[in-house]
């Protein structure tokens, strides 16, 4: 960690770390416990200088890179990065954390990272849906592979059977009865009848990788944002100041699960969550930045009926517009003008294919690994929440 300077305006956590430790300080009477608060404001100061330092870096995208697999990897790394300096902070104050009032800003972070396994279940089932998509669009270009064959009558009804059953897959996403939206729910891939019928539908809270066929990624990005709000002064001074950085964790997990649910088709998606940060924490500004161009995206017209956010998705959406214009107008013989159209086409679709071929399993490994951190940091939390009722 860089190290923190307390002079001037310098400090991103500066006019609201003053305020919060102002507090403190009135609570303190002895030199040694000036000393214990000087240290906490230094490590609260140096845990937000982090979060802004790595939200700036996330914003700082151009709107080709944002939302992108690659951008979705780093908002990822950055939550794991934020996690760990946050576990430090809190744990470090073990025998604070089982005792009223601090106990409380806990088990509500336990419970909202609860919550969060269910949005990682839903967002890992849609790897799987964007996987099938790209199967679809690898029977197309190898059906219009003119280095291989010549390129006739025939490839052309197998790329277009291939197009409508992409479309219909596509489409499928968003009824939340089809069949589509319910395969592939365990963590492995390969279910047996025996095993589906066993399951039982409040599976989410395990490593399977499932979600039950009522959820809705929209309510539960609702109950996690429920009562999350900045702690309030006297709450600030009753829990040594640990309540900021409770705050803060809860706030960047909200972004980042609001984030997946933008970008990877789940089920019922919706955006309409209000985030409620305030100026005076410097990395609210970066991490509002963001919202605001998620938000905006998600209103272009192209936008507007997608499964996902997600780049990738959307180039498999324009990919597949075109050649279905193209293959609808396709005369036999093939002119030269829609041979180099075919052509062009066949280069932006190897581009995409190429793009999911790379970044779909490395996505889902990370999220399978983030998926496991947070329950550990939750299982940490509750053996210490336990301890103060023994």
């Amino acid at each position: 960690m860089p190290s923190t300077d307390n002079q001037g305006s310098s400090s991103p956590f500066h006019s609201f770390g003053r305020s919060i430790w102002s507090i403190r300080r009135e609570q303190v009477h002895s030199v040694e416990g000036n000393q214990e608060s000087s240290a906490g404001e230094l490590e609260l100061e140096s845990f937000h200088r982090l979060i802004g330092d790595c939200f700036h870096d996330l914003s700082a995208v151009g709107d080709d890179e944002l939302l992108s697999i690659a951008w979705i990897q780093k908002l990822l790394d950055t939550f794991v990065c934020c996690q760990e300096e946050f576990r430090a902070i809190l744990f470090k104050k073990k025998e604070l954390v089982s005792k009223p009032p601090l106990d409380r800003f806990v088990a509500e972070f336990l419970e909202r990272s609860l919550k969060a396994l269910d949005i990682f279940n839903a967002a890992r089932d849609g790897i799987e849906k964007i996987r099938l998509w790209q199967k679809h669009l690898e029977i197309v270009k190898c059906a219009l592979d003119s280095q291989q064959r010549t390129i006739g009558e025939g490839q052309f009804r197998r790329a277009r059977k291939a197009l409508m059953d992409l479309a219909l897959t596509m489409l499928d996403e968003k009824d939340s009865g089809s069949v589509f939206s319910h395969r592939n729910r365990s963590f492995g891939r390969h279910n047996t009848s025996k095993d589906s019928h066993h399951r039982q539908p409040g599976h989410s809270r395990s490593l399977s990788w499932s979600v039950s066929r009522s959820w809705s990624a929209a309510k539960q990005l609702q109950s996690i944002a429920n009562n999350l709000a900045p702690p309030r002064g006297n709450e600030i001074a009753a829990t040594n100041g640990l309540a900021v950085p409770i705050f803060a964790m809860s706030s960047i997990l909200m972004f980042a699960l609001w984030t997946l649910v933008a970008a990877i088709p789940c089920q019922d998606r919706g955006l309409n969550v209000h985030f409620s940060i305030p100026r005076q924490f410097s990395w609210g500004v970066p991490l509002l930045s963001l919202h605001e161009r998620i938000i905006e995206e998600s209103k272009k017209r192209e936008r507007r009926n997608s499964n996902g956010l997600l780049k990738e998705i959307n180039l498999i959406d324009r990919c597949a517009r075109q050649f279905t214009d193209l293959l609808e107008l396709a005369q036999f013989p093939l002119p030269e003008e829609q041979k180099m159209e075919v052509e062009q086409g066949m280069q932006e679709l190897t581009q995409v294919c190429e793009a999911l071929k790379n970044g779909l399993d490395p996505l889902e490994r990370q999220m399978r690994e983030v998926f496991r951190k947070i329950m550990n940091v939750r299982t940490e939390g509750l053996e210490f929440l336990g301890r103060g009722n023994e």
